[in-house]
């Protein structure tokens, strides 16, 4: 299925299903690689440097989902720039030239390791900007980039539940090889894949153990949720009880790219091939087979 690019200016892209068939909905929220002019004149760091906190061709690895049946929403903005998968004001003190409000949440462990809503440090540890930013700028990137992508994601989680009476967020990332300098396994080699449920909270355990079932099935080391077990994102849409399920994806960078060069490998087809067999199958499960509702009446 062929989609129109997005709009010059758009936050983020929606590539829907010619019929949703799955009660799934896939998030790319780190894919984004659209960086404002005046973003890059204010950082302190090159733009391949900046880059490193990206989650590059994670859109492209997931590509198939609406082929599928099933909507997939990929930001276009950068996580360096604005990260969604933050509470919406998670801002570090340290940044900014005015002092916070006091409704800012300004004590947190992203904040500690310099990765709030507005980054200071990207994934390697390098600093962002080389001065401090306006209170104004920060809140304005949130208005901008962050509630819009959220607005459209949450209601294609809605639609979804009410039509199927049920949804599973698959949020889609990938991460370093070796745990980075501000991270817990600094240093370690990491497994190729690890799924996070916040310990349970964010998703059925068949939902988890069907996804670590079939990725292992496929040949991959799989881990659960050390070192990520789930962002904002998971945390927030995850809802078991209410029938609304998240499920975040991390993967390990070195199967499909060079994550120096920032360019893809040939080990991206593979993946991406095989991520489609992993949607498909967890959109067939038992835990969201539940009657549909006819989406015309709604």
């Amino acid at each position: 299925m062929t989609t129109d690019p997005p709009a010059a200016g758009a936050i983020y892209d929606i590539r829907p299903p010619q019929r949703q068939a799955l009660p799934l909905v896939v998030a790319s929220p780190h894919s984004g690689r659209d960086y404002p002019a005046a973003f890059l004149a204010q950082a302190a760091l090159d733009p391949v440097a900046l880059r490193k906190s990206e989650d590059s061709f994670v859109d492209e690895i997931f590509a198939a989902a609406p082929g599928l049946g099933a909507p997939l929403i990929a930001a276009l903005f950068p996580r360096a720039f604005v990260d969604p998968n933050r509470e919406p004001y998670e801002f570090d003190p340290r940044m900014f030239a005015d002092p916070l409000p006091a409704w800012v949440t300004t004590v947190s462990p992203r904040i500690a390791a310099g990765l709030g809503t507005i980054a200071r440090v990207v994934a390697t540890g390098a600093e962002i900007y080389a001065g401090p930013l306006d209170l104004a700028e920060a809140l304005a990137r949130v208005e901008r980039c962050y509630k819009p992508y959220h607005t459209a994601l949450g209601g294609l989680i809605e639609r979804t539940r009410r039509h199927f009476g049920a949804c599973l967020l698959l949020d889609c990332h990938s991460m370093p090889s070796v745990g980075g300098p501000m991270e817990r396994d600094a240093g370690e080699n990491r497994f190729d894949i690890v799924l996070g449920d916040c310990f349970g909270a964010a998703c059925a355990e068949t939902i988890i153990g069907a996804a670590e079932a079939a990725l292992t099935d496929l040949g991959y080391r799989v881990a659960r949720n050390l070192p990520y077990a789930g962002g904002f994102t998971t945390r927030h849409y995850g809802r078991p009880a209410e029938g609304v399920h998240a499920l975040q994806i991390e993967i390990n960078r070195a199967l499909y790219m060079d994550e120096t060069a920032m360019t893809r490998k040939r080990g991206l087809a593979r993946i991406a091939r095989d991520m489609g067999v992993l949607m498909a199958a967890l959109g067939r499960l038992d835990a969201l087979a539940r009657p549909a509702r006819d989406i015309a009446a709604e």
